[in-house]
């Protein structure tokens, strides 16, 4: 196996949407403009549990990618099945050494279940109806697992990456077939609503300085501009091309969502910091499809 081939199979690239779920939660759990501690190095956590999902996911779905998607390294024979299954158990292994290094017994509490979780949605619920909470509920524990010494501190960050995530995760059904231009039209809805009360919550945040609310306000219109107008044009042009872009920008877009947040709490080196990743993402992506 190549490192190109290992590349595509944890789609490595969509890691870049990672860092600031763990840092957006951190932030919430400790006071406005104070440091994060070791909580910085948590997304190295998450970013195993992701590509170990990413891993499984092309494991389980190897038999209608042969059909579907010929070109990815299952069915191209470019990577062999028991060995994408050794890689998304090695890095699932290692994501949650790393939380419960970096978090003690609180963050495995956390990372734990998070695990089990993504095993769940590529393995049982991804085509049920409630597929896209499934996938929602891990990046909201994500969130979780940057707060886990306080968790419900960190509820309305998590609650917005999980609304994000599930009206993504929902469009992305139709990246194969095409999707329908009621979903895409509810889901800009949905990206609208939580840009909107992102913002809120930045504007009426008295503990942050100015600064800091005026770019939780910039990032959340932001969001809601790159994202919005993505999901907009697959509600006029509900192709399988159209959706493919607009779950991308999706992806990308979590950087904003997440950045406002961060921005919030007095963050803004944090915010900066995920935001500058974006462009990386889109580059990188481009050679490497995220999805």
């Amino acid at each position: 196996m190549k490192v190109g081939d290992l590349v595509e199979l944890t789609r490595a690239p969509a890691a870049l949407s990672i860092p600031g779920d763990a840092w957006s939660g951190a932030a919430h759990s400790t006071p406005a403009g104070s440091g994060t501690g070791r909580g910085w190095a948590m997304p190295l956590a998450s970013a195993c549990l992701y590509w170990s999902g990413m891993a499984f996911n092309d494991w389980c779905d190897r038999r209608v990618d042969a059909e579907e998607r010929p070109e990815r390294p299952i069915p191209s024979g470019r990577v062999r099945p028991g060995t994408a299954l050794g890689v998304a158990a090695g890095l699932g292994a290692a994501g949650l050494g790393i939380a419960t290094l970096v978090g003690g017994r609180s963050a495995l509490a956390i990372g734990a279940p998070l695990a089990v979780m993504v095993v769940a949605y590529d393995a049982v619920a991804k085509d049920a109806a409630y597929g896209p909470v499934a996938m929602a509920s891990t990046r909201g524990l994500d969130v979780l697992l940057g707060a886990h010494a306080s968790p419900a501190s960190a509820w309305q960050p998590a609650l917005a990456v999980t609304a994000h995530t599930a009206g993504l995760t929902w469009l992305s059904r139709g990246e194969v077939h095409g999707t329908r231009p009621a979903v895409a039209a509810a889901v800009t809805a949905g990206t609208v609503a939580v840009a909107a009360a992102t913002a809120h919550v930045a504007h009426h945040d008295r503990e942050a300085g100015r600064a800091a609310r005026l770019a939780g306000v910039g990032l959340s219109a932001a969001y809601a501009v790159v994202v919005g107008r993505a999901q907009a044009r697959a509600a006029l042009d509900p192709t399988a091309d159209a959706a493919r872009r607009a779950t991308r920008t999706g992806i990308g877009g979590f950087s904003l969502l997440q950045g406002a947040w961060l921005a919030r709490r007095g963050r803004l080196g944090a915010a900066a910091a995920v935001v500058g990743a974006g462009p990386a993402y889109r580059a990188l992506s481009r050679r490497w499809s995220p999805t």
